[in-house]
């Protein structure tokens, strides 16, 4: 089983060369949905696949720091940047990818991971405590909305750039995971 849970890209500074990025993966708050993931709980392996909008067949970098914090997880990534030698969709995704985190229009970061242990919460939603984190992607619309991009570095900005804080608003959530009784 498959899940997915969104936050949100806050972009302070962009790396123009090496087309880089931070963030927080995953934070303890509940989402919209009213799940919590326990970031302490991830289990993984880096490089972690970045993905475009969830989309498995549309990779475009890879998660190459994870650390853990009380906000959530800290992540660094990067995006890879396109080579004469590379078809042009996958440049042009790339190029889209990387134009949209830049420019603010796509801020939303979103975890894919498989459940291993977790129990109902009080109110509704489910308290996930252990679960093997599979991809991050970048996404337009989060579930999570603390969950961001912080920073996108440039070596030729002598400090950081600041982005405006993301939008609170409504999102719709794609799948979610069903509980069975053994």
């Amino acid at each position: 089983m498959y899940n997915r849970l969104y936050s949100t890209i806050h972009v302070k500074a962009v790396d123009g060369d090496s087309w880089s990025f931070t963030g927080i993966a995953s934070t303890p708050t509940p989402d919209r949905m009213r799940d919590t993931v326990d970031p302490k709980g991830a289990q993984f392996t880096l490089p972690i696949p970045l993905l475009w909008q969830h989309d498995h067949g549309a990779p475009i970098g890879h998660v190459d720091t994870a650390t853990f914090t009380d906000s959530g997880i800290e992540i660094s990534a990067s995006i890879q940047r396109p080579t004469d030698d590379m078809p042009n969709g996958l440049t042009g995704r790339l190029q889209e990818a990387w134009a949209s985190i830049k420019s603010g229009l796509v801020r939303g970061l979103s975890i894919g991971f498989v459940p291993k242990e977790w129990q109902p919460r009080e109110g509704g939603g489910m308290a996930i405590s252990a679960w093997d984190w599979l991809e991050l992607s970048a996404v337009t619309i989060p579930a999570n909305q603390d969950a961001s991009i912080q920073t996108i570095k440039t070596l030729s900005a002598s400090t950081p750039t600041p982005i405006t804080t993301p939008h609170r608003g409504f999102s719709l959530r794609k799948t979610h995971f069903i509980l069975r009784n053994s």
